[in-house]
């Protein structure tokens, strides 16, 4: 069987400040379990297992920028290898008592982990070391849901109206433009000028007929822009699949200087979208995303979804999805 190519993308997995020096870290992915901890080379990601008799090294402790095993004091290097094992104190572990390492990589303030082998970086924030343009991330929000099926929901037009009426739609005016998809330079999905009236499209409390800009850039990620009176606000979605059923949600949200934006307020406004939307998407059957089209209903509107879907087939992805 081929290896799902979610295994060779980069996830976000950890706020890069939650993990101090000589901290321990559990988490999930992928339906993996992972121990993170910092060292003087950084952050490490490995299997959250002793290779003694499997205690998981995640309750032990980090000593002498070594990581110890809570069970019988195994003392792993930062490079994964067995240096003292207490109980044989005179005797050099053997090379077999090895930890292979996942990849880590610390960016736009995240700890980043990939469990086979991404090519190049996490994806690319041009915004994000911009001084002019404002930025703050939101979450992360854990979902009883599918990864695709979360990603799936950000791309999703149709239901501004209907789940965020007040907000991001207006049921008086829930017509969804057509539109056009085309594929993006390098990989994945662009739509562009997909013209809605917003109430509230930016946690102003301004309304404004807003124009989307949409990008499918991973399987996992993806952004939007929308620019209305000038004025323009985005954000950039990741999500990490703890296993099928399962996910988190990290949003980096950007915009250009305007009145009544700031971070709380942005953060105040993403909590009550994420509130709105967790309580439809955890609600979908089937629970893994059904990439076989003729499995639901489509319609013009749902063009952007459509698309992401063929994609995931495309390429393999079967993390997720049925």
């Amino acid at each position: 069987m081929n290896k799902d190519p979610l295994f060779d993308e980069w996830h976000p997995i950890l706020d890069s400040e939650d993990i101090p020096e000589g901290q321990l870290r559990s988490a999930s992915l992928l339906g993996h379990d992972l121990v993170l901890w910092r060292g003087e080379k950084g952050v490490h990601a490995w299997p959250d297992l002793c290779l003694h008799r499997g205690a998981r090294l995640s309750i032990g402790k980090v000593q002498g920028n070594c990581l110890c095993c809570p069970y019988h004091g195994w003392v792993y290097s930062e490079e994964g290898r067995c240096v003292k094992i207490p109980a044989h104190p005179r005797v050099i572990p053997p090379s077999r008592a090895h930890i292979t390492p996942f990849l880590s990589i610390e960016s736009y303030g995240v700890v980043w982990v990939s469990l086979g082998a991404p090519q190049g970086d996490p994806f690319y924030f041009p915004e994000w070391k911009d001084l002019s343009v404002g930025k703050t991330r939101t979450g992360p929000y854990r979902l009883n849901a599918s990864a695709p099926r979360v990603l799936e929901n950000f791309l999703d037009l149709a239901h501004l109206p209907i789940v965020h009426e007040g907000i991001l739609g207006d049921l008086r005016q829930p017509d969804i433009p057509d539109y056009h998809v085309q594929q993006r330079p390098g990989g994945g999905w662009l739509a562009t000028d997909i013209r809605l009236w917003q109430p509230d499209p930016d946690g102003s409390g301004q309304p404004q007929i807003v124009s989307y800009t949409y990008e499918i850039i991973r399987p996992l990620v993806a952004r939007f822009q929308k620019t209305g009176n000038g004025k323009k606000y985005g954000i950039y979605a990741a999500v990490q699949p703890i296993n099928p059923r399962e996910s988190v949600l990290w949003m980096w949200n950007f915009w250009y200087p305007q009145d009544n934006v700031t971070p709380e307020g942005i953060r105040i406004h993403q909590e009550r979208i994420v509130a709105q939307d967790r309580l439809v998407v955890e609600s979908q059957r089937p629970e893994l995303l059904p990439l076989d089209l003729a499995a639901e209903l489509h319609l013009p509107s749902d063009r952007l979804s459509i698309v992401y879907r063929r994609w995931l087939r495309e390429l393999g992805v079967s993390f997720g999805t049925s």
